[in-house]
């Protein structure tokens, strides 16, 4: 169901009144009577395209809105690629091997290229 913001006329208070697709009249009034006016707004909607590979926000803004594991991880490995591609080594996954590593007492990880 959209979202619909409205003006008080007078008072320039605003509401957000939900309706549903189909209703025809997207017409708000409150307890007194009084028509509110309809705020229209641009939409907050945007398809990302471009995703930063060095940002962990990005990666964390991109997966939040639901989706499985393999989707998740399908995403990962894609940030992975981009970020091999532009230096020919990926340095989040070699910071995460060196403080595996280091955790560890020297021993390497499985996927650890360097081991």
């Amino acid at each position: 169901m959209p979202l619909y913001i409205f003006q008080h006329p007078e008072t320039e208070e605003t509401t957000e009144v939900f309706f549903h697709m189909n209703d025809d009249n997207k017409v708000y009034f409150d307890s007194d009577g009084v028509e509110w006016r309809r705020v229209f707004t641009t939409s907050q909607l945007s398809q990302d395209t471009q995703l930063d590979p060095y940002s962990k926000k990005d990666f964390v803004n991109k997966t939040s809105g639901g989706g499985t594991m393999g989707e998740l991880w399908d995403r990962s490995k894609e940030l992975h690629q981009k970020r091999v591609e532009k230096e020919g080594v990926d340095p989040l996954r070699k910071e995460y091997f060196d403080q595996y590593s280091k955790e560890r007492g020297g021993a390497k990880h499985l996927d650890d290229p360097s081991s």
